[in-house]
Formats: C-alpha cells, structure tokens, sequence
C-alpha cells in the first residue's frame, strides 16, 4: 500500500469517526431552533409538576395528590428521573430548558444510531437510515419523558444485536443501561422483551456444540436485565407500573398515541413500510427467522400503536444493518478502520468543538427568542375566572388536566389514564363528545361538579348548553365555562 493511499485511508478514517457527532450537533440545532413544535403536549406540565415535588420533597410519589376523583389512591411515577431532569430545567431556563434536554434527547439518538451502524454498512447509508428515522419519529418528538429514554433505548437494542452478531452473549457491564432505562421511562419493558428474539438470532448461527452453553448466557442475562429494571425507587413495582397502561383496552383507542396507524391519507409511515418491502424485494434480502420475527414484531407494533413508530423507525435499521452490509459493497477505508488512535484523538477534539459551538448557539437564540407553550392547551384566560370565582371541582377536558395541574387546581381528569382506569376516562369522553350524552348530567352530580372547563369546539359545550340547570358564563377560541345556575359572582361576558 502506498504512502499517499494510506493517508487518504487514514484521513477518511478520522473524518468517519466525526459522522456521527456532526449528525447529532445538526439535529440538536434543527430541533432546539424549532423548539416550539415540542411543546404541544398537555402531558409537559404534570410531568414538570411531578418532578418539581419530588425534588422539593426529597421523596418519590405513592398516590395521587393532583386530582379530586382518585386523591389518596395508589399511584407510582415510572418515569421519576426523566420528570427531575424536566423540572430541573424549567426551573432554570423556563420553557427553553425541557426544549434543550429534549432536542439533546433526539440528538443523542440520532448519533448512537449512526455509530451503531457504521460498523455495519458505509458512513452515507448509516446518515440516511438515521434521517428516515427522524422524519417518521417527528409527530412523536415531543417534551416528554420518552424522548429521553429514546438513546438508551438505541443503545441497549444496538449492543445487544451486535452480540448476536458476534454470536456471542451480552456483556454483564451493559445492565446498567436497563437500569437506566426503567427510571427514565416505562418503555423499558420492551428492552426487556426484544433480548429473547435477538438472543435466538445468536444461537441459531452459532457453532452447534456451544448453542446451549450460549443460550444459557442470554438467560442469565435476560434474567440480571429483569434485576436491573427494578433498580429503581419503586423497585419491582415499576414493573407493574409500566405495563398498567395496558390493561386500559377500549380506552387506548381514543388517545392519539395510543391509536392504531390510520392510511386513510399517505404518511411517512406507509411511505417506509412500502420502501422495506421494495427493498426486500429488489435486492433479495434474505434474513433469519429471529430478523424476520424482529421486524415483524416491531411493524405491528407500529401498526397497533402510533407512539411505536419510534421504536420502528429507530430499531428496523438496526436489524437490517448486518444483512444490508453484507450484501453492500464498502470501500476500503470504511472497511480497513485504519489510524483508530488519531481517529479518536480527533473525534475527542470535534466533540469539544461541536459542543462549543452549540452551547453559543444555543445562548444566542435565547436571548431573543422566549419560547412559549402552544395556546390551544393553556386555557389562560378561562382558569383565571375560574380562580376569581373560588371554583372548587371542575369538571375538565382529559387535555386541559396538565395545564390545571401546573396552576395547583385539583383535576377531574387529566393525561395519567392509568391512575383512572378505562372505564372512568371512557364514561367521561363518551359524557363529552356526545356519544353517550345521557351520562352527563349523572357525572357531574356524582362528583358535585362545580364547573365544567370543556374544549370550545368539542360537543360538550352544546350538551351542556342544553342542560337544565346549567349556563354558558364564558366562552373563547380555546375553552368554554359552563357553571351551575344560580352560583355566586358575576358572570363574564362571553366573547365571539
């Protein structure tokens, strides 16, 4: 090999090993500067209000303190740190603070994936799986916990397909990344899940005398990962925790997360599961039964529920990578790994650099740019009348629970379904979007409804408008207040 040719190969080397921090820095920026688009989810601030009473308090939650129809029951925050981290930064940086550790959040993602995949196919290939994943998460990539266990989440699945790769098992010094995991979110479950399928893909392709000795390895592991995901204050409860939401059967189907993927119109999501089965088809992929079985997996669990697009979006390239690198030509420099030691050299100052440059940025934008949480979630102005009226129950929108929880106003309802169970929050959006208009009135007795605070242009505004023995005292684009007839204080006039 020539000299000139190997320091090209060297210099492709070191410029490689800054791919995935040069992707990470672009998709901080692109998602701190549209920081706005993440504040869009009522869910942010009871998440916030969680995690500032659990650092004034130096304790972690046990029952409900926030609503008055399940005050004092049995209640658990299975994403206790993600809600401190949240809390922490608002305190600091107001609203800007949950933008920045939520775009670090995608950021991270993004650049662990890139990583994970260049050991497999070429730098460009790795870049373009990790967009795609991007612009399919982006309905999802929101303030909330989940974005913070997104990396972990890209880890722990990486790690553990590269050792079945290796066909090998999973290194005992990973565990912690479980741990980590199952305090930050209650997704951990699926880690939890995905280590037998891939376990299988290690078995099946190695040396028939050491199948069962290796096997044996993945169960033990499985078995300290079990260990590790109940490393938490809650220790095994969080297990419980995190599977409870469901248990919560019809339900699941009115919240929007939750709902199954819908094809009436062309998405992003249908765009990729149409371009997998092309490129299955165009290229030959054949794959194993445990890859086949994974991305089958992951598919309908995407199918199922909107919020697992991420796990689809972030996990399928992952259990392609090995197969698609196999079948894809790389070029030598990418293949040859050359100059390592320099390689890191540079990617340690790059990394300095890059996130020098993003700290300034970052200072910069917000010395002018205030960011805001979207309106049409923060009925301001109608919370306020309710205040001045000294309104003790409200009956409120399932949306507008976590704004009344960040002003300390006892809730009806609020985005912790768990905590209510299904037929509660069903009897409640049956009650309010007229489909079941009878229950109502039986509701608002039964909890002695004070006031109804309801979304403007939902049904419930116009039953209750019929509703003997209630009026209309307030009305604007975002919420409507009915109280009952005959309270105290003046009426606000309504606007248009």
């Amino acid at each position: 090999m020539s000299l000139s040719f190997a320091n090209s190969i060297a210099v492709q080397s070191r410029a490689r090993a800054l791919v995935p921090l040069c992707v990470g820095a672009c998709t901080y920026l692109f998602f701190f500067f549209t920081g706005d688009t993440l504040l869009q989810d009522s869910d942010s601030f009871w998440q916030i209000k969680i995690g500032q009473w659990i650092l004034d308090h130096g304790a972690m939650p046990y029952t409900d303190f926030y609503s008055f129809t399940r005050q004092g029951e049995a209640w658990i925050s299975t994403s206790w740190l993600s809600q401190v981290l949240f809390a922490f930064s608002y305190a600091q940086w107001g609203w800007a603070g949950p933008v920045i550790i939520t775009a670090i959040g995608v950021a991270l993602t993004a650049a662990i994936l890139v990583h994970l995949l260049e050991t497999q196919i070429e730098a460009p290939r790795a870049v373009l799986f990790a967009m795609l994943a991007l612009v399919l998460s982006l309905h999802h990539v929101l303030a909330r916990p989940h974005i913070l266990a997104l990396p972990v989440m890209v880890a722990w699945v990486g790690l553990l397909m590269a050792a079945a790769d290796r066909r090998s098992a999973p290194s005992w010094t990973w565990l912690p990344l479980m741990a980590l995991w199952a305090n930050l979110h209650g997704g951990f479950v699926l880690g939890l899940a995905l280590i037998g399928p891939i376990s299988l893909e290690a078995v099946e392709h190695a040396e028939k005398g050491q199948r069962l000795r290796l096997f044996m390895r993945w169960v033990l592991f499985g078995v300290g990962a079990l260990i590790a995901s109940c490393c938490t204050p809650y220790g095994w409860r969080t297990l419980m925790g995190a599977t409870n939401i469901l248990s919560l059967g019809e339900l699941l189907s009115l919240i929007f997360e939750w709902m199954p993927a819908n094809f009436a119109t062309f998405t992003s999501f249908e765009g990729a599961l149409l371009g997998l089965i092309a490129l299955g088809y165009y290229r030959g992929l054949v794959l194993s039964a445990p890859r086949i079985f994974l991305i089958l997996f992951l598919t309908w669990s995407a199918l199922t529920h909107v919020r697992s697009i991420d796990a689809f979006a972030f996990l399928v390239p992952l259990v392609l990578a090995k197969p698609l690198g196999e079948m894809l030509p790389r070029s030598l420099a990418e293949a040859a790994g050359a100059d390592r030691w320099p390689a890191r050299t540079v990617t340690a100052c790059g990394a300095l650099m890059i996130v020098a440059a993003g700290w300034t940025s970052t200072a910069l934008f917000m010395a002018h740019h205030p960011f805001t949480f979207t309106m049409t979630q923060t009925p301001v102005a109608a919370v306020d009348l309710l205040e001045q009226r000294k309104v003790q129950r409200i009956f409120n929108a399932y949306q507008f629970g976590g704004y009344l929880i960040s002003r300390d106003i006892p809730v009806y309802v609020d985005g912790r379904a768990e905590l209510y169970g299904e037929k509660f929050v069903m009897d409640f959006f049956k009650a309010t979007e007229g489909k079941k208009p009878e229950l109502l009135p039986r509701l608002l007795d039964d909890y002695k409804i004070d006031a109804t605070l309801l979304v403007a242009d939902a049904p419930g505004p116009q039953i209750l408008d019929q509703l003997k023995g209630w009026k209309r005292i307030y009305a604007d684009d975002i919420a409507v207040i009915h109280v009952r007839d005959g309270a105290s204080a003046a009426a606000a006039p309504a606007k248009p």
